[in-house]
C-alpha cells in the first residue's frame, strides 16, 4: 500500500504543478538562471532519467536483490520497491519542476517518459506476491 501511496502522490504533485503552470498560476519568468546553469541541470537531468530507468526497471533482477526479496519477503520489499519507486519518482518530479522553472519541453518529456515507466512496475497485489517468490516457483502461480 505504501508504494502505491507514493506512486501516486508523485503522479499527483506534479499533476498539480503542471496545472498551476497551465493556468498561468505559477510563471517561468519567476526564476531567472543564465543558459549555462541551464544547460548544466538539462544534461544532469537528462543523464539522471535515462540511467535511473534502466537500473529501476532491471532492480529486482539482480542476484542479490532478488534473493533478498526471497528471504525478506514484505521488509525487503518495502525497502527494495520504495528505493525503485523513488528513483523513478524523484526525477519525474524533479523534471517537472524544471519544465516550470525554465519552460523547456525537454524537462516534461523526460517527466512524461518516467510516468510511462511507472506502468512497468505499478505494484498490486499480483506482482508483489510474484517478486517475493523464487523464481522455481514463479510458474505455479500463473
Amino acid at each position: 500500500m505504501m508504494l502505491k501511496t507514493v506512486l501516486f502522490a508523485s503522479a499527483a504533485f506534479c499533476a498539480a504543478l503542471l496545472a498551476l503552470k497551465e493556468t498561468g498560476a505559477v510563471s517561468a519568468d519567476l526564476w531567472k538562471v543564465d543558459t549555462v546553469t541551464e544547460f548544466y541541470i538539462t544534461v544532469v537531468m537528462e543523464l539522471l532519467t535515462l540511467c535511473a530507468i534502466p537500473v529501476a526497471l532491471r532492480l529486482f533482477k539482480w542476484k542479490g536483490v532478488a534473493q533478498s526479496l526471497c528471504q525478506h519477503k514484505e521488509k525487503a520489499l518495502l525497502r527494495w520497491g520504495a528505493l525503485r519507486m523513488a528513483m523513478l519518482c524523484v526525477p519525474m518530479v524533479l523534471n517537472t519542476v524544471c519544465y516550470i522553472v525554465f519552460g523547456k519541453v525537454a524537462f516534461f518529456y523526460l517527466a512524461v517518459i518516467l510516468f510511462i515507466c511507472l506502468f512497468f512496475v505499478y505494484p498490486s497485489m499480483g506482482r508483489c506476491e510474484a517478486e517475493v517468490t523464487p523464481p522455481d516457483n514463479n510458474e505455479n502461480l500463473k
